[in-house]
């Protein structure tokens, strides 16, 4: 049996490193999104192909994706003690890398993404240069903030596909309603990410809701954007242009139900992160469910190509 020499193993070791800091599997189902968004909804009067096809479009999802994953590297990086407390095992991991080829790999990437789309327009490059310097004032300074912090993170979750938004110049109501149903689910996200990290949050001074006002406070915060998300979810079953996806809309009705119910009986770290997989989970049925608006563009090649 051949033996991996060790400098190969440091070097996979520092690929996975790597690949865990900038969250890769994250990466791959926006850019999954992204062009699902693009086809089914923002694009839907071209043929799909098309679309897939679009080198400008190409670029832009490129480019949000290495803005993306500079973002995850600056925040692994102010970050770091309070993952040792919180993500032991995922800080011990990331650790293979250093610091100083974390900040090159974030300059590097940046770099590169603010160039890629100036084929496109000044205005998107300038859009990402924006973006990044956003993504870096919110890891340096505002997270460690109740409210705005999770707001904020929020908005930056959703803000790349604006920049598709903003290349299709669409302004379709439904596109919206989609919008704010992800940006609440992913701020729901965000509050019950922060009640699993109450410890290393409150030992580095993180301010969030539940550090700075109580679990209970940030329970019935959460219940109320549960709530709230019955808005979207309302107006997008409405509307006829969301096809057989609204099924999955009255999924998310019954979901959301149990979770408000579970979130009431949750008290410790592991109950609080099944409620964090059950929203990432539901988030990453809602990208595959796009499909459903406009399922004959799959059932038939005819669809695809034009």
């Amino acid at each position: 049996m051949k033996i991996i020499p060790r400098k190969y193993k440091i070097l996979l070791a520092k690929i996975f490193s790597l690949f865990s800091v900038v969250r890769g599997y994250n990466i791959f189902i926006i850019v999954l999104a992204q062009y699902l968004g693009s086809v089914f909804l923002l694009a839907d009067h071209k043929r799909a192909w098309d679309v897939i096809f679009d080198w400008r479009l190409f670029l832009i999802i490129v480019a949000s994706s290495l803005a993306i994953a500079g973002g995850y590297i600056i925040n692994n990086f102010y970050d770091a003690e309070k993952d040792r407390i919180n993500r032991p095992f995922k800080s011990k991991l990331d650790r293979y890398v250093s610091q100083g080829t974390k900040l090159r790999v974030y300059f590097t990437l940046n770099f590169i993404s603010v160039v890629l789309v100036l084929p496109v327009s000044w205005h998107a490059s300038a859009f990402y240069a924006g973006y990044i310097f956003l993504l870096w004032f919110y890891s340096h300074k505002i997270k460690k903030y109740p409210v705005i912090g999770n707001l904020t993170a929020s908005l930056l979750a959703i803000l790349p596909f604006f920049g598709i938004l903003m290349y299709f110049n669409s302004s379709d109501s439904e596109i919206y309603y989609h919008a704010f149903f992800l940006y609440l689910l992913i701020l729901i996200r965000e509050l019950i990410k922060d009640m699993e990290n109450v410890p290393g949050d409150f030992l580095n001074n993180y301010q969030t809701i539940a550090v700075r006002f109580g679990e209970n406070t940030a329970k019935k915060v959460i219940t109320f954007l549960v709530f709230l998300t019955l808005i979207p979810i309302y107006l997008l079953i409405k509307d006829e242009g969301m096809g057989y996806m609204a099924y999955y809309f009255y999924l998310c009705i019954v979901v959301l139900f149990v979770f408000v119910y579970r979130l009431w009986k949750s008290s410790n770290y592991k109950q609080y992160h099944r409620l964090h997989v059950s929203l990432k989970l539901l988030i990453l049925l809602g990208v595959f469910s796009i499909v459903l608006i406009k399922p004959s563009v799959i059932a038939s090649g005819r669809a695809i190509l034009g």
